[in-house]
């Protein structure tokens, strides 16, 4: 007699592939059209008592929640590199493994990166806008300018697999890489890219800013009004790693000032509401959270995913475990 399937629960959909795999080799929870909520992830494994979860950044579990998950639950598997909607104490401490998909996200979200300089750059809301509009007349030759990227000096915080491969493409277009992190590279990965130990020694020196960092109680808000001032005026903000990173209130005022002449973001603090007045400004190039959406990057990430999750229930070692 064969032993009934591992019992898994996806709080959305995934790619074709990845379902096709889930639906093989599990048992799974009929997948909502939309991404379930916090509390109807908790209905569900009530109902369920699944021996497995999958969740995504935008699905909080905390505290209390991961106290309600009921005992079948075995292993969670993030798919996501970032981690900060996770209780990873809690989540530990009920014997629960835990996993995310680091490494197969690192291009994709590089390359959503370098599309945020060129967009916010080149004014590319602003065009898009314009052109929505009907276009209408032709612009002069001092009209809706933007700022050229070839050869500009990017500033890097935080660099990780993603950080350098945010160089590597910069480097494309002949741009001067900066880097503060918590410590310096090795010389094969620093390459020609100049370490400062601060982010403050370094923001006076850059044309753009791009953060790559994760987000921690420590770094809430680390980006302020006393941060971006260090930015020369005109400097180009970008952030596709997290919005909690942000004090939001200062990189508004530094937008409507002119102290920045553009922001190319793809993450907020209020997700998916961002705060109403940075979508408003016309020199903000806004894209929802989509740094891993590609169909390659998406199924190597579900795929990752469930390799953990087969990992945990069959008593193996996780491939990416996380740990507190």
């Amino acid at each position: 007699m064969t032993s009934p399937r591992p019992r898994l629960l996806l709080t959305q959909r995934q790619t074709p592939a990845v379902m096709a795999r889930a639906q093989k080799d599990f048992t799974v929870f009929p997948v909502p059209e939309t991404q379930m909520t916090t509390a109807r992830l908790l209905d569900a494994a009530a109902r369920f008592q699944p021996d497995a979860i999958m969740v995504s950044t935008s699905l909080p579990v905390r505290g209390a929640d991961v106290a309600r998950l009921p005992s079948s639950v075995r292993v969670i598997a993030t798919v996501s590199v970032g981690t900060d909607h996770l209780d990873i104490p809690a989540i530990a401490a009920r014997g629960i493994a835990l996993s995310n998909t680091p490494d197969v996200l690192t291009d994709c979200n590089a390359d959503l990166a370098l599309m945020l300089i060129l967009a916010a750059s080149r004014r590319a809301a602003e065009y898009l806008a314009l052109m929505k509009k009907g276009w209408g007349r032709g612009l002069a030759m001092d009209e809706m300018l933007g700022c050229r990227v070839t050869g500009k000096t990017l500033g890097i915080i935080g660099m990780g697999r993603i950080g350098r491969a945010v160089a590597q493409r910069a480097r494309g277009f002949d741009m001067k890489v900066l880097y503060s992190n918590r410590r310096r590279l090795p010389p094969e990965q620093e390459k020609d890219a100049r370490y400062f130990a601060t982010p403050e020694e370094m923001l006076p020196h850059c044309d753009i800013l791009s953060l790559h960092m994760p987000a921690s109680a420590a770094s809430d808000g680390m980006i302020d009004a006393r941060m971006l001032g260090l930015l020369p005026r005109g400097a180009i903000f970008i952030n596709a790693a997290r919005g909690a990173l942000v004090d939001e209130d200062a990189l508004i005022a530094a937008l409507r000032d002119g102290h920045l002449a553009a922001a190319g973001l793809d993450v907020f603090r209020n997700e998916p509401t961002p705060d109403a007045r940075l979508l408003e400004l016309p020199n903000v190039f806004a894209t929802p959270h989509i740094g891993s959406a590609t169909m390659e990057t998406r199924t190597d990430m579900g795929m990752l995913a469930l390799d953990n999750v087969e990992a945990a229930l069959q008593g193996r070692p996780l491939l990416t475990p996380v740990t507190g």
